[in-house]
């Protein structure tokens, strides 16, 4: 490129930011084209090049910069200054009625004006900050609190505008979503390279924006729509909107504003809607309805997670046809028996169905299923696989009605259960919620399961009991300043924690299974499962048939691992988890230096713990068991070993080795 000067180059940058942006928002938010994609490129390219002859022309907002900057280590968290809510769901006219009657007692002279109503978008809510008109910061919704800072890869959604025509601060919230058609195309591309497939465009989606490197997001044509403007705040969400458009953001298209008095022409909108949406752009599961003034909205406050102006109605679900094959009982972490269907697998609105929640006792008795029977189901809210209907119909010959109390009684023999009077739930008899969730974080970081420095028994008591950590996904929401307002944590102790918590994210995948405390599962059987599916991912897909097709696993463990996998609260914290970036890792062991060989250790060992040990071994790929047979390869002798260990060892011609031959064993 010819050299001009620094003043010439600097008009002319100028003037080609402002056709390049005019460009992209005409292509990326009208959905308009001012010229081919290949004359924009080559002005880009004419862009990139000026640029680099006057680098100290470069700005934020230059199209240029939108894929910047080296991979990250990780994503920072970021406290919302507003909180970031979900919304209550409803599933029919009479539900949304009965919200507005709600409402309508909470507001002074109980009468509302407007509804404004938007499609609800399925994706990865985020909010992105603008300073006195330069794009700034990115964040997602995280637990609606705390989220991640994730400007890098929002910097690469071309929709998204670099500067606005707006001083001050400025906070626009929306959903990122990928387009039906971008995310064909990516399926296409996987299944020609031969690489496994993604769920969904809301999953990718999702999963894109958490990728550490930029470029990731930058190859995926990924898309911001706005849904709400947090600053400044207008006295209505209509205005919300037309301010969002005006400042060059994408909406939906579908919002409309509805009078009170135009109630039934808001039910024939989501009727209309609910015909046409599958022919939309982009996943949608339902429609926003929301209280149009916004001085109203924020007086009526928010009820737990939800305000009380604005509701989510939930398009009615697909539905399918399958069988019951077995009915197995999960116990939660607040001690709640929640029993669950296994099914043959079965496709239900976009998604395999492998099990469903049966809520209790009560509900399984009025739908009166039992294990054999062909049901039909459906997804509420098309998230939550549920039972609609027993086909009693098709119902096999030699069924038996599912005694609850008997199955409690036969998967749970050493616990004792009771059903509080006016509960519909059985809960596990004389523990509280709170002793269960620490008795499962003292294990969970226990040297058995992840080795947690710094959680034993009195920190993790302190933890809960300050109301810090309601589940295990808490853990990695701690922070160091967290900690610090806790009597038993100085700087340096609370730093070693959170530092000890941030290595655990990447443990092997057998300790994480076993940290996750499924009954009958220990260490060793956690190894078999992780060697079988090689991810949680698989493992929580398994069926029956997989798992008792490994060696050391039988029926009990099998249903075990089928409840845990099939509660809801389990999903929940495996989901958060992943988001939080906990990811085991599993390596190979195959060709290990031990692989294929069996050992048992006896005793008490000088330089290492048993748990240590028995990890060391399994490290370099052995089976650790805890009695002698034929196929033992050694018997490891500590101090005091069980006589009876040795003596079968003898019988059985097993060698035995010292803690030196142990040491040189793994050495």
């Amino acid at each position: 490129m010819k050299t001009i000067s620094k003043d010439e180059a600097q008009r002319r940058i100028l003037k080609l930011r402002e056709v390049i942006n005019d460009y992209r928002y005409h292509y990326h938010v009208l959905d308009e084209s001012t010229m081919s994609e290949a004359a924009a490129d080559s002005l880009k390219h004419e862009l990139t090049q000026l640029e680099e002859m006057y680098p100290e022309l470069i700005t934020p907002d230059s199209p240029t910069q939108r894929v910047a900057g080296e991979p990250l280590d990780k994503f920072v968290k970021v406290r919302h200054e507003k909180r970031m809510i979900s919304l209550a769901d409803v599933f029919s006219e009479e539900e949304i009625k009965d919200w507005i009657s709600r409402n309508e007692k909470l507001i002074p002279g109980g009468k509302i004006d407007e509804f404004f109503t938007d499609i609800k978008m399925d994706g990865l809510a985020c909010a992105l900050k603008y300073k006195d008109g330069l794009f700034t910061q990115a964040v997602t919704r995280g637990d609606g609190m705390v989220g991640e800072d994730v400007t890098m890869n929002v910097r690469t959604i071309q929709n998204v505008p670099l500067r606005i025509d707006e001083m001050g601060d400025v906070e626009v919230r929306g959903e990122i979503i990928l387009f039906k058609k971008d995310f064909e195309e990516i399926q296409e591309k996987q299944r020609k390279a031969g690489e496994k497939e993604f769920a969904n465009p809301r999953n990718l989606a999702a999963g894109t924006i958490r990728q550490l490197d930029p470029k990731v997001a930058a190859g995926r044509n990924l898309k911001f729509i706005a849904y709400d403007l947090v600053k400044p705040n207008l006295p209505t969400h209509l205005e919300a909107y037309e301010r969002l458009r005006k400042l060059g953001f994408r909406t939906s298209g579908e919002d409309r504003v509805f009078k009170y008095s135009e109630l039934n022409e808001m039910f024939r909108y989501i009727r209309e809607l609910d015909g046409y949406r599958k022919g939309l752009k982009f996943n949608t599961d339902g429609m926003v309805i929301k209280i149009n003034d916004r001085a109203v909205y924020e007086n009526l406050g928010i009820i737990g997670k939800t305000p009380r102006a604005a509701v989510a109605f939930k398009f009615p679900a697909e539905e399918s046809t399958t069988k019951v094959r077995d009915i197995v009982i999960s116990i939660g972490r607040t001690g709640a028996a929640t029993p669950v269907a296994i099914l043959d697998p079965v496709e239900v609105a976009g998604s395999t169905v492998r099990h469903a929640s049966l809520h209790n006792a009560d509900e399984i008795a009025r739908l009166g299923v039992r294990i054999g029977d062909t049901v039909i189901i459906y997804k509420a809210g098309d998230i939550i696989p549920q039972v609609k209907e027993v086909l009693t119909g098709l119902r096999p010959e030699g069924t038996e009605v599912f005694d609850y109390e008997k199955a409690l009684r036969e998967q749970y023999p050493e616990l004792e259960f009771e059903r509080p009077v006016g509960e519909v739930v059985y809960r596990v008899k004389g523990e509280t919620s709170d002793f269960i969730l620490k008795r499962a974080i003292e294990y969970y970081a226990s040297k058995a399961a992840l080795d947690i420095e710094g959680l034993g028994e009195k920190n993790v008591a302190l933890l809960v009991d300050s109301g810090l950590v309601n589940g295990l996904s808490d853990l990695y929401r701690l922070t160091v300043s967290d900690l610090m307002h806790l009597e038993r944590f100085a700087e340096v102790s609370a730093k070693k924690l959170v530092d000890n918590l941030e290595k655990s994210k990447h443990a092997p995948l057998a300790k994480f299974i076993t940290a996750l405390g499924i009954r009958h599962v220990g260490s060793q059987t956690a190894v078999s499962i992780a060697k079988r599916f090689g991810s949680i991912e698989k493992l929580a897909e398994a069926e029956k048939e997989e798992l008792t097709a490994i060696p050391d696993i039988g029926e009990v463990v099998a249903e075990s691992v089928l409840a845990y996998f099939a509660d809801e609260d389990n999903l929940k914290t495996l989901k958060e988890l992943e988001e939080l970036g906990v990811k085991p890792v599993y390596t190979d062991l195959s060709s290990a230096k031990l692989a294929g060989k069996s050992y048992i250790i006896s005793g008490t060992l000088e330089q290492y713990g048993r748990e240590e040990a028995e990890d060391k071994l399994r490290s370099l790929g052995a089976i650790v068991t805890s009695s002698v047979t034929k196929t033992t390869t050694a018997l490891i002798l500590g101090e005091k070993p069980g006589a009876s260990k040795l003596e079968k060892a003898q019988k059985l011609g097993i060698p035995t080795m010292n803690e030196k031959q142990f040491l040189e064993l793994i050495r």
